[in-house]
């Protein structure tokens, strides 16, 4: 499949913006191993959005790869251009 460079963007702030809820949901809740753990809702929600991240950030990744591949640049250019828009927005690449 074919993404321009604004897809990949917009794949991996959404891959960061679930690592956020991953790590908001940790510092709530505390570590799971505390005294009396997490209730079974605290770790459902947690494990959904660890698996969301999980799968947004697989997706960012692939599409990386498959951009990189199609246009002829070294993946890890094409990444690098991805994380300083992502973090630069006015910027833009």
């Amino acid at each position: 499949m074919a993404h321009n460079f604004d897809e990949l963007v917009e794949k991996q702030r959404a891959a960061d913006q679930a690592h956020h809820r991953v790590d908001e949901l940790r510092h709530s809740y505390g570590p799971p191993s505390q005294e009396g753990g997490w209730s079974k809702r605290q770790t459902d929600t947690y494990e959904t959005a660890r698996r969301a991240w999980r799968d947004l950030a697989r997706e960012a990744r692939t599409a990386v790869t498959e951009y990189a591949k199609d246009s002829g640049k070294p993946r890890n250019e094409v990444e690098t251009d991805v994380q300083q828009a992502v973090t630069h927005p006015a910027e833009g690449n």
